[in-house]
């Protein structure tokens, strides 16, 4: 192994433990796989609820810590490609679309609540867990920093 190599994996090892709860195992460091990108997005759910679209929602960008490991991760792979911190954090930690299921109106089984927020959560709380089936929620978790799928779609239901 050469030094960088045992430098950044000793980087790694510290940032990790930075950000870790104690464990009472070694602290063991693994490459994730990642998925190839899907060819179309999938079709919507057919089950009985409101009508559904496909559509672009901007996912946030990771945390500077969470994007650290990840760099960190890269360069021990060998998998910089020459990039900088800058370059990478830009490329890979940044905000960028994807797209996902959102329906389009509040669900006739919600239609009769006084409250038009609790049926816009509840119309989009079911269409995620529909979604999760199908793995069309684009990446998205239902609440994050600076959106979410969530705040997506309460967006378009108010629209």
């Amino acid at each position: 192994m050469r030094k960088s190599e045992a430098v950044a994996v000793g980087a790694l090892m510290l940032v990790s433990q930075m950000f870790t709860p104690v464990m009472a195992s070694p602290l063991v460091i693994a490459q994730a796989e990642t998925k190839a990108p899907a060819a179309a997005a999938p079709a919507p759910s057919p089950a009985p609820g409101p009508p559904t679209t496909v559509a672009p929602a901007e996912k946030s960008a990771l945390s500077i810590p969470a994007c650290s490991v990840k760099y960190l991760e890269a360069k021990v792979a060998g998998k910089l490609h020459g990039r900088k911190w800058v370059d990478f954090r830009r490329d890979e930690c940044g905000r960028h679309e994807t797209t996902a299921v959102f329906p389009t109106a509040i669900s006739p089984k919600y239609e009769s609540e006084k409250d038009l927020d609790k049926a816009r959560t509840k119309t989009c709380a079911d269409q995620f867990t529909v979604n999760k089936a199908t793995d069309a929620n684009g990446g998205l978790v239902w609440v994050e920093k600076d959106g979410g799928y969530y705040a997506e779609c309460i967006i378009r239901l108010k629209g």
